[in-house]
C-alpha cells in the first residue's frame, strides 16, 4: 500500500486536482445554462419550455461535434509544452482554429433549412414557430462557439483551467439577465418568449468567445506562445491531423448523447410518468458525471505532457493516480445519490407515481457511476496518449452494440423476464454498456502503455 501512494502518485494526484477543480465548475455552470433556460421559459409558459428543450435537442448534437473536435487540442498542445517545443504552439493551435471555424461555417448553411428540419417532428404550429427561431437564433452564435471552444481549449491544453471557470460564471450571470430581457421584453425590446433564449444564448456565447480572447492576448502566462502576433497559413496536413485525433472524440460525444436520447424515445410507450421518471435519474446522473468528466479531462492533459516530456512511466503513473481519484470520488457521489434520492427527487417533482419510479431508478443511476468512471477515465487516458480512433470504436461498440440491444430485450421485451422491465431494463442495459466501455478502454489503456513501453 506504502508503495502504491508513491510520492509520485501523491504528486500527479495533486496536480490532477488543480487542474481538475476549475474545470468541474466550468461544466457544471455550462449545464446550468441549459437548466435556467428551461425553468425561464416555463414560467412564461408551457409551450415555450417545451420549444426550448425541442430547440436544445436539435442544436446540442451540432455544438457536440465541435466541442469534440476541440478536445483534440489539449493533448496536442500538452505535448508540445512538455517537450518545451514552446515555438510550435501557436502554429498547431491556429491549424485547429481553421478546422473549428470552417466546421462552425458549414453547421451554419443549415440555417435556411430549419424549417424543413423542424418540420420532420410533427408538433403544434405554435410550438413549431418557436422552436425554429429558437434554432435559427443559436445557429448564429456557431462561430463564436467554435472559436471560444478553439481558445478555452488552447488554455486548458497548457495546463490553465481558472479562465474557463471564472469566463463561464460571468456567462450564466449574463445568461439569466439576457433571458430575463428577451423573453419577458424590457424597454424597446418585446417579449420572444422562448426564442428570446436563443437569442440571449447567442449573446452570451459571443461575450464568452471576446471575454476569453481578452484573457489570452493579456495573460503574461500565455504571451510567450504569440497565439495572436504570429500567423500562420493553413497546413492542410496538420488539419486533417488534429482532424483525425478529434473526430473520434466527436463521435463518442455524438454516440453517448444520442444514446441517452434514443432511450427516452423508447420509454415513450410506457406514458408520461416513466419517461418522467427516467429524466430525473438521467439529468441527476449527468450532474454527477461532470466530477469524473472534469477529472478526465485534467487526466488527458497531463498525460499528453508527461508523454510530451517522452516520461511514459510518469504519464502511467498519472493514470493510477486519476483512476483511484475517480473510484474514489464515484463511491462519494453513488453513497449520496442512494442516501438522498428521496431529496433529490422532490426537487423534480411532487407526482407519487413518477416519485416512485424515479426512487428505483436512482439505485440503477448510483450503481452507473462507478464503470462511468472507468470508462471516461480510460477514454481520456487515450486521447492523452493520442489514440482516440480506437475509443470510438470501442464506445460504438459498447453503448450501441451491448448496451442498447440489452436495454430493448429487458426494457421492452418478456424473452428474460416474466414482463418488460421497462425503465429498470434500459438502466440496466446502460450499466452493461457502460461496464463494457470501462473493461475494454481499461484494456486498451494497457495495451498502449505496454505498446510505448
Amino acid at each position: 500500500m506504502q508503495s502504491f501512494f508513491s510520492p509520485r502518485f501523491v504528486l500527479e494526484g495533486k496536480r490532477l486536482i488543480k487542474l481538475a477543480w476549475p474545470l468541474l465548475i466550468a461544466q457544471i455552470t455550462q449545464m446550468l445554462m441549459g437548466v435556467i433556460d428551461t425553468i425561464m421559459a416555463g414560467n412564461y409558459s408551457a409551450i415555450d419550455m417545451a420549444a426550448v428543450a425541442l430547440g436544445f435537442s436539435i442544436i446540442i448534437p451540432l455544438q457536440c461535434f465541435i466541442q469534440g473536435l476541440g478536445l483534440a487540442m489539449p493533448p496536442i498542445l500538452s505535448r508540445l509544452h512538455g517537450k518545451g517545443n514552446t515555438s510550435d504552439v501557436a502554429n498547431a493551435a491556429q491549424q485547429a482554429g481553421y478546422l473549428l471555424l470552417a466546421c462552425s461555417l458549414v453547421i451554419m448553411l443549415l440555417w435556411p433549412f430549419v424549417e424543413s428540419l423542424v418540420a420532420l417532428f410533427p408538433m403544434d404550429p405554435q410550438l413549431f414557430a418557436i422552436t425554429v427561431d429558437y434554432v435559427q437564433f443559436v445557429l448564429l452564435s456557431m462561430p463564436a462557439f467554435a472559436l471560444y471552444q478553439w481558445l478555452r481549449n488552447f488554455c486548458e491544453g497548457l495546463g490553465t483551467t481558472k479562465p474557463t471557470m471564472i469566463i463561464t460564471l460571468v456567462g450564466l450571470a449574463c445568461n439569466m439577465v439576457g433571458n430575463y430581457i428577451f423573453i419577458y421584453g424590457t424597454g424597446p425590446i418585446p417579449a420572444f418568449g422562448g426564442a428570446g433564449c436563443g437569442i440571449a444564448t447567442a449573446i452570451v456565447i459571443y461575450t464568452m468567445f471576446f471575454a476569453t480572447a481578452v484573457y489570452v492576448a493579456l495573460s503574461s502566462r500565455l504571451k510567450k506562445y504569440h497565439l495572436f502576433t504570429r500567423t500562420y497559413k493553413p497546413e492542410f496536413t496538420m488539419i486533417w491531423r488534429t482532424f483525425k485525433l478529434g473526430l473520434p472524440v466527436a463521435m463518442t460525444l455524438l454516440f453517448e448523447v444520442t444514446l441517452f436520447a434514443a432511450v427516452a424515445l423508447l420509454l415513450a410507450p410506457f406514458g408520461p410518468s416513466t419517461v418522467a421518471a427516467h429524466q430525473i435519474a438521467l439529468n441527476f446522473s449527468a450532474i454527477m458525471f461532470m466530477f469524473p468528466m472534469s477529472l478526465g479531462m485534467a487526466l488527458s492533459i497531463r498525460v499528453g505532457y508527461r508523454a510530451g516530456q517522452n516520461n511514459l512511466t510518469q504519464a502511467k503513473m498519472v493514470v493510477k493516480s486519476g483512476l483511484t481519484i475517480g473510484l474514489f470520488v464515484a463511491v462519494l457521489t453513488a453513497s449520496f445519490t442512494v442516501l438522498a434520492k428521496s431529496t433529490i427527487i422532490a426537487l423534480y417533482t411532487q407526482d407519487q407515481a413518477v416519485f416512485d419510479l424515479a426512487n428505483s431508478l436512482l439505485v440503477y443511476a448510483a450503481l452507473f457511476q462507478f464503470s462511468d468512471a472507468i470508462q471516461v477515465l480510460s477514454a481520456n487516458a487515450l486521447r492523452g496518449y493520442k489514440d482516440t480512433t480506437a475509443m470510438s470504436i470501442i464506445t460504438f461498440t459498447a453503448y450501441w452494440l451491448v448496451g442498447m440491444p440489452t436495454g430493448i430485450i429487458l426494457g421492452r421485451t418478456d424473452w428474460l423476464t416474466d414482463e418488460p422491465m421497462s425503465a429498470a431494463g434500459f438502466w440496466i442495459g446502460i450499466i452493461v454498456g457502460l461496464s463494457a466501455a470501462a473493461v475494454l478502454l481499461g484494456a486498451r489503456v494497457r495495451y498502449i502503455q505496454r505498446r510505448l513501453s
